[in-house]
């Protein structure tokens, strides 16, 4: 018999949902906030949760990746007295079933919750997944699990795969991983950098050419579609292709055929498609550098990224499966790493992401030499330079916006409050003094911009998705 969970704290909402369910013989609880949740998702199974987004003690939204991470993972409809376009886009984004607003009527919950729990049988009736194999993707925050879900779709199909991400967050890497985890993981996986590719040879670099076909083809070459041939074509950075060749390659997708330079007959290729980027073709579609089939085309499967300083949870099993595999690589035994290394590592936002996090440590690894065990003094003084900086900034502010006010000074916003911390007293942990820190700034950017999300997005430079989680990480409303 499914079961359901009801959670929201309208005493009038939770008993008619709680009549609706039980006029159709299914069994329920009914929970009030985020922690009676938390508790009871402990000990108890549930089909589908029932979720209000403003909560006593929280924000319903919080409880998605703990929910998505439950074995046999029920599903979400939310059901919210205040619709927030931002806040549906992220309930979404983690993988709800059905976004409702209230007042809604009896018939559209009804069967928003009859559709979940017809999907959720379904999916158990599905049989066990095929176990992936994550070779090298280290990771454990809820962001990353929920790329690895994706992971496991794309790898099961042969459609289109465009990943994207900032530069350095491991695009390739997951490409490999799909591939790896494909029906044609024994099959080639070619690489076309198409940032590297010029005008003038991108055609003969992709389709290949005839010996004479032009001045310097002294034989016959083949292209890297003919050899992606029941394999996979990876078009790294394909943002990059130049326009000129982004309609002949649109043919190839739809006709899986093309013509090499100089040749007068048609050539097959039965290959995958898996594309990266770290630019925004949606944007550069509106600008008229890329073309609006051809990303349709690309984007049959979305993977997106997200970067390092989104998912701080993950630096840790990095820091320790990188050196891990340097200690391998030197023929050394493994080094411990100090708490003060790991601080200083999460108090950096990583432009560079991954990759640039491989770099820092192999640089950290090399300046321990024989010590057993790595810390913040072995990081390069220019890190260690920009994260103390920073900290003394913050600092100096939270001082600043914490003194009296006096002829002249700025006043602090009547809607701030929560001073930044300071330092002239006892001295707290770093985990706390960085979450009073950000409290304060996020509550003076919203004051500031008088609770204008696109405002606050351009004084932050924070990206909406990383603005709105800590945002609900603090209770801050806009």
């Amino acid at each position: 018999m499914p079961r359901i969970l009801i959670v929201d704290d309208d005493p009038e909402i939770r008993e008619t949902m709680a009549s609706l369910i039980r006029r159709q013989k299914m069994e329920y609880d009914a929970v009030t906030d985020v922690a009676e949740t938390r508790d009871r998702i402990k000990t108890e199974t549930y089909d589908v949760v029932l979720l209000d987004v403003r909560l006593p003690d929280g924000n319903g939204l919080d409880l998605l990746p703990e929910l998505k991470q439950l074995p046999n993972a029920p599903e979400v409809v939310i059901l919210t007295g205040r619709g927030d376009p931002d806040g549906a886009e992220l309930a979404i984004q983690g993988g709800v079933w059905d976004y409702l607003v209230k007042p809604c009527s009896i018939k559209q919950i009804s069967l928003s919750l009859n559709r979940a729990l017809k999907y959720h049988s379904q999916k158990e009736k599905g049989g066990d997944l095929k176990a992936l194999d994550l070779s090298g993707v280290v990771g454990q925050s809820p962001a990353i699990r929920t790329c690895f879900d994706t992971v496991a779709q794309a790898a099961s199909t042969d459609s289109s795969l465009l990943i994207t991400g900032e530069t350095g967050s491991g695009k390739e890497l997951f490409a490999r991983t799909v591939h790896a985890n494909s029906r044609r993981a024994d099959k080639p996986f070619v690489v076309v950098d198409c940032a590297s590719l010029t005008d003038t040879l991108v055609e003969s670099t992709l389709f290949g050419h005839k010996k004479g076909s032009f001045t310097g083809a002294v034989a016959d070459r083949t292209g890297l579609i003919e050899l992606a041939d029941t394999g996979v074509l990876f078009l790294d950075e394909v943002g990059e292709l130049p326009l000129t060749i982004q309609k002949s390659l649109l043919r190839v997708l739809q006709e899986r055929r093309f013509r090499p330079v100089g040749a007068t007959r048609e050539v097959t290729s039965d290959f995958r498609l898996i594309s990266a980027t770290n630019r925004d073709l949606d944007a550069m579609v509106e600008s008229g550098e890329f073309r609006s089939d051809l990303l349709y085309r690309l984007k049959t499967i979305p993977l997106h990224i997200p970067p390092l300083r989104e998912r701080k949870e993950d630096i840790k099993p990095l820091d320790m499966h990188f050196v891990n595999r340097l200690c391998d690589r030197y023929g050394v035994p493994l080094k411990g790493i100090g708490a003060d290394f790991f601080e200083i590592l999460h108090a950096y936002d990583w432009p560079g992401n991954v990759r640039e996090l491989a770099n820092i440590l192999e640089q950290a690894f090399v300046a321990s030499d024989r010590d057993k065990t790595l810390y913040a003094m072995h990081l390069p003084p220019a890190l260690r330079i920009k994260v103390t900086k920073a900290q003394i900034m913050t600092a100096q502010s939270g001082i600043e916006d914490s003194a009296p006010e006096h002829e002249g000074a700025p006043a602090i916003p009547s809607g701030m409050t929560r001073a930044a911390p300071a330092l002239n007293g006892p001295l707290p942990t770093f985990k706390d003094f960085k979450a009073d820190a950000e409290a304060a700034y996020l509550e003076r950017l919203a004051a500031e911009a008088g609770g204008d999300v696109p405002l606050m997005l351009e004084h932050s430079g924070l990206s909406r998705s990383h603005l709105y989680a800590l945002l609900k990480k603090y209770s801050i409303d806009v």
